[in-house]
């Protein structure tokens, strides 16, 4: 992201983007280049599959390059510098395309229930912020 400014953002979110990096080191520079342009207290804002709860359903995409779980993620934020302030290792189901209807009412019911978290959820949600 060279065309950023140093500390010119508040907030970056990444929704199911770091398992498609090729490997643990391109995870640190992403990470690195993430906390370089956002502002002190900006936040990073992390959906991700979280391969602790899939099993063998996390290689069912060819594109899925590296297996991360909340974790390492956790693990990787602190190592660049970022500051963990909310874990959430289960929140959504892994993906969309399930026999359950998706009606708006329904996904509102499910973020409001934590325990369908743990049943159903597969992806981790994950704040950081830059101290």
């Amino acid at each position: 992201m060279p065309q950023l400014s140093d500390g010119s953002v508040d907030v970056v979110f990444a929704s199911n983007f770091f398992e498609h990096l090729p490997d643990k080191d391109e995870l640190v520079a992403t990470l690195r280049e993430i906390r370089r342009v956002l502002r002190p207290g900006g936040r990073l804002l992390i959906l991700q599959p979280n391969i602790r709860y899939l099993d063998g359903r996390y290689w069912d995409f060819l594109d899925h390059q590296l297996p991360l779980t909340d974790r390492s993620l956790v693990e990787a934020l602190t190592l660049v510098g970022l500051t963990p302030t909310e874990v959430r290792p289960r929140f959504l189901p892994f993906t969309t395309k399930s026999p359950l209807p998706q009606w708006p009412w329904l996904v509102r019911l499910y973020l409001r229930l934590r325990p369908a978290h743990w049943l159903l959820g597969k992806q981790a949600w994950i704040v950081a912020a830059r101290p």
